[in-house]
């Protein structure tokens, strides 16, 4: 699935089974919840703490919730998430081309 692909589903998923988009402000801290869920997993899975007996490492899950918020924004607000992660990759190969190669804490 392409990005476009999936801002068409997730448009798609909305208008036939969600009603409407949920407001931006709403949808913003929809995101944050679901950005700290995402951090939880990987505090467990990749740091200090542990799941709770019982709990399930769903790195993925939360990932794609966290993409499905995005979405929904981008959506509602216009964006393209296509065109604007390809501006992406330009302004940050311009920016970095050279920058992560010379730092020495990279180089192991």
């Amino acid at each position: 699935m392409t990005i476009r692909e999936a801002q068409d589903a997730v448009d798609q998923w909305i208008k036939e089974y969600g009603v409407r988009y949920f407001s931006e402000l709403t949808n913003m801290a929809c995101l944050t919840e679901e950005v700290g869920e995402l951090a939880r997993v990987i505090a467990r899975k990749y740091g200090d703490q542990s799941f709770k007996p019982g709990e399930q490492p769903n790195l993925g899950e939360e990932m794609a919730d966290v993409l499905w918020v995005l979405i929904c924004l981008a959506n509602q607000t216009g964006v393209d998430l296509t065109e604007e992660l390809k501006k992406s990759i330009a302004k940050k190969t311009f920016r970095d081309k050279t920058r992560h190669l010379e730092n020495p804490k990279l180089k192991a």
